[in-house]
């Protein structure tokens, strides 16, 4: 009786974990292959994929790209796949939004989409999106272009981000906007391990979070709390709506140049201090093109914010903040000999919240990836972010004082 009822119970047990564990984690779409193939009069493009979804191609210039948007989909493609052809010059692909993927095809010249339709499973193959890539003249390009893209995602900033510890601060409290650079389809800086850039910054930007709120001084608000495109220009039009009085953004550099390490930080200069910043900014500020976005478009908000650059008050207040975060993170990391600089970043543009840009280091360099990629050499980073920040609104209080 006792063997029986053992029996039964394992044979229940069996049943139940092959329901729970043998089924697949997840229902999203997953893209696993991508196929081009080139021939004299066109390239076709091939998405394979698990499940029939639907999908919207448009082109967008200055550079040419064509751009394919998904519902959330699940990435496993081979870096192997992704071949060049006489027509197609390169991609980016990753979530752009909440519920919303986009791959990113950058052309070598104008092309039209000739076709673009789904093929349902056939043998081997699984569902299939094809775009056919036809040659066309640079007018005819830019007369198909579609307009009328999807604006921005503007959601109300939700006020989970303000609460700790089950109560409310006061709006007196500072507002801290943490901006983790890139993300989603805009990986950022590969190192050379593969270490993503999206990915690292995001976790410093949680460990600066957690130590900033931990005495209930301040209140902190995330441009993106997880791997998320958001458009520069969004990212602060969320600092303008939240009211941010210090606005931070993180981000891990590369350069060709592989012996060079440490960290540096930046404010906002129309004129870089040398030509290494003008560089890097240059490449941030190209997060929106990556991504395709269709940088013509311009929300009543950037309009609004982006007003008068040239606030002395705001640009002291940056600088200021700036020297203290040199001195406090020379004392926690390895940091460039001159490690306060200047560029025209776009993320800094914001006329009346003082705002900064960290560079950690570079994932070009060995050792600088292997800190960059240990937890407590971003809880070192944090810690000296977040005295800096104690020493810059004890400052800005005691000018207040009568």
């Amino acid at each position: 009786m006792y063997l029986r009822s053992k029996t039964k119970v394992i044979t229940i047990l069996v049943t139940f974990w092959s329901i729970v564990c043998l089924q697949p984690a997840s229902s999203m779409p997953i893209v696993d292959a991508i196929r081009i193939g080139d021939y004299k009069n066109k390239t076709r493009f091939v998405m394979e994929m698990n499940k029939r979804v639907r999908f919207n191609v448009f082109t967008l210039g200055r550079p040419y790209r064509i751009v394919i948007e998904l519902p959330k989909i699940k990435w496993k493609i081979k870096s192997s796949n992704l071949k060049k052809s006489r027509r197609i010059i390169g991609y980016r692909f990753g979530l752009y939004r909440h519920e919303n993927s986009r791959f990113v095809i950058d052309l070598g010249r104008p092309i039209r989409v000739s076709k673009a339709f789904h093929l349902s499973p056939s043998g081997n193959r699984k569902h299939r999106i094809i775009i056919d890539l036809s040659d066309t003249s640079p007018a005819d390009f830019f007369k198909n272009i579609k307009r009328g893209i999807p604006k921005t995602f503007n959601k109300t900033i939700s006020q989970k981000n303000f609460k700790v510890k089950n109560k409310t601060l006061k709006k007196e409290t500072p507002l801290i906007v943490l901006d983790p650079g890139h993300g989603g389809i805009d990986s950022g800086a590969r190192g050379l391990r593969g270490t993503l850039e999206k990915k690292v910054v995001l976790a410093l930007a949680y460990e600066l979070k957690k130590q900033l709120v931990y005495n209930n001084k301040y209140r902190v608000l995330l441009t993106r709390t997880r791997d998320v495109f958001v458009r520069l220009r969004e990212r602060i039009a969320i600092a303008h709506r939240a009211g941010a009085d210090l606005f931070i953004s993180l981000h891990a550099d590369s350069i060709g140049k592989k012996h060079v390490r440490g960290g540096s930080v930046y404010t906002l200069s129309e004129r870089a201090s040398d030509k290494e910043a003008e560089a890097l900014a240059r490449r941030e500020n190209k997060s929106d093109i990556i991504a395709g976005v269709d940088l013509n478009e311009q929300s009543n908000t950037v309009a609004k914010i982006l007003i008068d650059l040239r606030q002395r008050l705001t640009k002291n207040n940056s600088v200021m903040f700036a020297k203290l975060l040199g001195k406090q993170l020379n004392k926690k990391i390895l940091m460039l000999r001159r490690n306060h600089r200047f560029a025209g970043f776009a993320v800094l543009k914001a006329p009346e919240i003082p705002s900064v840009l960290i560079e950690m280091g570079y994932l070009s360099n060995t050792h600088d990836e292997k800190l960059i990629r240990s937890p407590r050499h971003r809880r070192k980073i944090a810690k000296a972010i977040k005295i800096a920040i104690d020493k810059y609104f004890t400052i800005r209080k005691s000018m207040r004082r009568p």
